[in-house]
C-alpha cells in the first residue's frame, strides 16, 4: 500500500515541470485563436477555475468522510462505556 501511495505521489511531482512548461504555449494559442475571431479560448477561464478547485474539493470530501466516520467511532466508543458501567 505504502509503495502505490509514493509511486503516485512520485508520479504527480515530476509530471508538474511539463504542466507548467506548456502555460505560455497555451496562452499563445489563445490569444491567437481570439484574434482570429475563433471562440475556443473563451472557456479557458473556465477550464483553470476547475483545475484550481479540484484538489480542494476532493481534500474537502475526504475529510469531511474521515470526520463523519471519527464521530461515528467516538460515538460508538461512548456508548460500550456507558454500557459497560
Amino acid at each position: 500500500m505504502k509503495k502505490n501511495i509514493f509511486a503516485i505521489i512520485l508520479a504527480m511531482l515530476s509530471s508538474t515541470v511539463i504542466a507548467v512548461a506548456q502555460c505560455p504555449m497555451c496562452k499563445a494559442a489563445a490569444e491567437s485563436n481570439l484574434k482570429d475571431g475563433g471562440t475556443a479560448a473563451l472557456g479557458l477561464n473556465t477550464g483553470i477555475l476547475y483545475l484550481f478547485f479540484t484538489p480542494y474539493l476532493i481534500v474537502a470530501i475526504i475529510g469531511y468522510i474521515w470526520w463523519r466516520n471519527n464521530k461515528k467511532a467516538n460515538t460508538l466508543e461512548t456508548n460500550v462505556q456507558v454500557e459497560g458501567e
